[in-house]
Order: C-alpha cells, then sequence, then structure tokens
C-alpha cells in the first residue's frame, strides 16, 4: 500500500488510482454463467444436484432442509450464540421498522385525489452465500426486512457443505426471521433455479443478496432477460475506504482495513490520510496483524489490489471518497459528523474512532447488502422499501373532472392522441346532456382537430 500523493496525480493517474480489481476472464465467466443458467431452466432439480455434487462436493438426495434439521440447529448453537443472533436480529428489526413508508394522500386541485400506497412483492428469493464463510449475517439482513414487508413467499437458497448440510448459524437466522422454505443450493445454479423455478424451488419475482463473481453475473443476466427476475442491486466484491487524520489510533485502521481485505482476494481497502508519516504507522500495524490472522493469505492477495492515498485537507479527502463511492466509508477523523454533509456517494458511513464497520455487517441494525464497484454513485444499500412494490391511486369527483378535463383535453391533442382527448370529452359531454354522447362521431372530429387519421368503425 505505497502512498500516492492525490495533488500530484494527473487525471488518469487519479483514475487509475481509484480503479477497482479488474475481473478476470470477464467473457470466461459470462459464458460459464450462461450455460448454467441455460441447463437448470431446462433441466432443474437434476441439474441443480449435479452442480452441487460438482462444485460443493455433496451428492444431495433432496434439496429442501427438513423440519429435523432446523430442529438439530437449535441444539447446535450454545445459549449465548443463539442470544448473540436475537440481538442482532432485534436491532435489524428495530431500524428497519422505522423504514415503513407511510401512505400518501394528496388532494392536488378540488375534486382530484392523487394517492401512493405500498403492497409487498409476492416471491422473493433470498441468496445468502457460504463457501469459505458462510454468511449467516446475510440470512438476516435479508430475513428482517422481507419479514416485515409480508412478502408471502420468501424462499432461500445457501451451498452445503461437503457433508451436504447447512451451518447452524443459517439455519437459526432464518428460523428468527420466519424463513420455511430453505434449500441447499448455492453459486450461479442457485440465482438461476429461483428465478425460473424447479420442481423443488418456487419461481420468484426478484431476487435479493450478494455472492461471488458467478452469483453477480447470474443476477445480471437474469435481470437481462425479456421476462427475467428483478434483483436488488448490484453486490460484488467487498470494499472499505477510511479516511483518518493523524490523530486516529493506526491500530484502529489496520484492523478495518484488514476486516474487509480478509473477505476475498478481490476485495480492495483504500486508506485516505494526510501524511506519509501517519500511514507508514498504519503500514507496520497492517503487517503486525496481517501475520495472525486466520485468512492472511487472502487478505495478503487483496492488499496487492488496495492504495494508501495522501490527501492535503479534508475537502480533498471527502472528494476522493466521493469519486471512488465506496460500499464502506470509515471516518476516523476528530469531528466525524462534520465531514458527513459532504459525502454524496457511499453505501454506508461509519463515524468515529469507536465505530468499527463490523457492526453494521452484523448487528447496529443497518442492512450490510450494499453496492459495490462503485455503484453506489447510483444506488443505495437495501432496505424495507426494496420487498416492496408502490403504487399511485388516483380519483376524479365530477366536479374535479370539470376542472381538470380541459386542461387534459389540450395537452392531450398537443401530443396527438385524440382518444386520449376522447376518454375526457365524453364523460364531460355526459354530464353536460346527461347522458353517453355516441362514441364515433365525436372520436372523428377530435381526429380531424388534432391531425390524426383514425379508420372509420
Amino acid at each position: 500500500m505505497k502512498p500516492l500523493r492525490w495533488k500530484s496525480l494527473s487525471a488518469r493517474q487519479r483514475l487509475a488510482a481509484l480503479q477497482r480489481p479488474a475481473q478476470s476472464s470477464r467473457a470466461q465467466l459470462a459464458a460459464t454463467v450462461e450455460e448454467i443458467i441455460s441447463t437448470v431452466r431446462r433441466e432443474g432439480d437434476a441439474a441443480l444436484r449435479i452442480y452441487t455434487a460438482k462444485f460443493d462436493g455433496a451428492d444431495l438426495r433432496s434439496l429442501r432442509v427438513t423440519k429435523a434439521e432446523y430442529a438439530a440447529a437449535d441444539k447446535a448453537l450454545s445459549s449465548a450464540d443463539q442470544s448473540a443472533l436475537r440481538t442482532a436480529y432485534n436491532n435489524l428489526r428495530r431500524f428497519h421498522l422505522a423504514q415503513r413508508p407511510a401512505p400518501i394522500r394528496v388532494e392536488t386541485m378540488p375534486g382530484i385525489v392523487c394517492e401512493k400506497v405500498s403492497r409487498p412483492i409476492e416471491r422473493v428469493g433470498l441468496y445468502v452465500p457460504g463457501g469459505s464463510a458462510p454468511l449467516f449475517s446475510t440470512a438476516l439482513m435479508l430475513g428482517v426486512p422481507s419479514q416485515i414487508a409480508y412478502n408471502p413467499i420468501r424462499v432461500l437458497c445457501t451451498p452445503p457443505g461437503r457433508d451436504g448440510r447447512l451451518s447452524p448459524w443459517i439455519l437459526f437466522a432464518a428460523q428468527l426471521c420466519g424463513i420455511t422454505e430453505i434449500f441447499k443450493v448455492g453459486g450461479a445454479q442457485a440465482i438461476a433455479a429461483m428465478a425460473f423455478g424447479t420442481a423443488s424451488i418456487p419461481q420468484c419475482d426478484k431476487l435479493f443478496g450478494p455472492g461471488n463473481a458467478y452469483v453477480t453475473e447470474a443476477k445480471l443476466q437474469i435481470s437481462r432477460e425479456a421476462a427475467g427476475t428483478a434483483i436488488d442491486l448490484p453486490a460484488g466484491p467487498s470494499e472499505v475506504m477510511v479516511i483518518a487524520d493523524n490523530a486516529a489510533e493506526p491500530a484502529f485502521i489496520a484492523a478495518d482495513l484488514l476486516s474487509q481485505a480478509e473477505h476475498g482476494p478481490d476485495s480492495q481497502v483504500v486508506l485516505v490520510t494526510f501524511s506519509e508519516k501517519f500511514a507508514a504507522r498504519v503500514q507496520v500495524e497492517v503487517e503486525k496483524q496481517l501475520a495472525a490472522l486466520p485468512r492472511g493469505a487472502i487478505a495478503t492477495r487483496a492488499l496487492m489490489n488496495s492504495r494508501t492515498l495522501i490527501a492535503v485537507s479534508p475537502d480533498e479527502a471527502v472528494d476522493i471518497a466521493n469519486r471512488y463511492a465506496p460500499e464502506h466509508l470509515i471516518l476516523q477523523v476528530a469531528d466525524p459528523r462534520a465531514l458527513l454533509p459532504g459525502i454524496t456517494t457511499s453505501g454506508s458511513v461509519f463515524l468515529g474512532a469507536w465505530t468499527p464497520e463490523s457492526l453494521g455487517d452484523y448487528a447496529s441494525g443497518t442492512n450490510h447488502v450494499l453496492p459495490t464497484y462503485g455503484w453506489a454513485r447510483a444506488c443505495s444499500g437495501l432496505g424495507l422499501t426494496d420487498f416492496l412494490r408502490t403504487m399511485t391511486v388516483q380519483e376524479a369527483s365530477p366536479r374535479g373532472l370539470e376542472k381538470l378535463g380541459p386542461v387534459v383535453e389540450r395537452l392531450a391533442l398537443a401530443e396527438n392522441l385524440a382518444a386520449h382527448q376522447h376518454a375526457v370529452r365524453v364523460r364531460l359531454d355526459s354530464l353536460k346532456t346527461g347522458r353517453a354522447n355516441p362514441p364515433d362521431e365525436p372520436l372523428r372530429k377530435t381526429a380531424r382537430r388534432g391531425r390524426l387519421t383514425l379508420p372509420r368503425p
């Protein structure tokens, strides 16, 4: 993490300094995922069993989690473990309950009422990553808002271990959220199964959850299909940016950087500080802590893609952060609240020395499913409203139509849409005469006024 002075970099060098790790073999990855999706779509559960044996080393008779497995998960966790999960669940529930949208009702003019109401998405698919680190925390992050949203059908997929079992932590977290449809399927094949449905796994309307490059690519591919499934947001390799002044604790900063670097070799961490001397102190701490990490080899590979940038002022540091648009942004400065108003592009922000990013990953109450790879410029982190649909409603009284109708007629004719104008006119005429006019003659007159040629009935 050799320091780079931001002020000395050219525009091209600055762009390179903030570049994410390139996704290797992008074309090959896309082709592999396309084949997996096609096979699952065609062969259903049979393909899922083959892929589970191939990628996860598990030979499964049934993909669905049984009641006995739920019971075993309860016994596998100590009371302290269960209590920790319940604390995280309760904090997440409090924060997401506060996000419930209130219905809106506005009388935009006398007799014209407009409303906005919310409805739960009918069928949601929740993907919980497994592999080297089963992320039971993601089961909570997806399960809690879907529980509050009252989605009628909730499907959870996660890869099994070689023994064909799921982590008891994942199963217990899912039970806290009331999820009963759990399947031992991971990777791109799980995304395909939830998108198109199989004999075992229900088809879903929207998919949620982070994953590796194959999962992310599968989500993008199914979302582009004409009859495809919606997705939550682009969520790729994890990343963090830390802005730290000279008064910050180097050990804290090093720990925050490594907590993201251990996610995977394609993760990225960036330190923005104000002196090379302080950056060197952080580097010493990184090397010291790295040596003791169980996932040190993974973190070391991630650090090869990481950066230290030297800013001349807090304002420049904020500008760097907004350009990078990090998934996680930690402000370890004397007055972090002073910098917060200037931050415009970040998935989640962590203020001060006593707020490690780990709190948000597990139990503070915010959601850890966040946009990565610069998508925070346009996307937000996951929240309750992502599990809901909103609909607008409008209602006009006769008086309201008399007031607004002539305005709509004029606008419709200006767009050459005679039928739009006629839908208003036939009602206004009915109000005047007490009966509806014959539909053909007024429509032909309107067409001449609107310069449209309509076929005669």
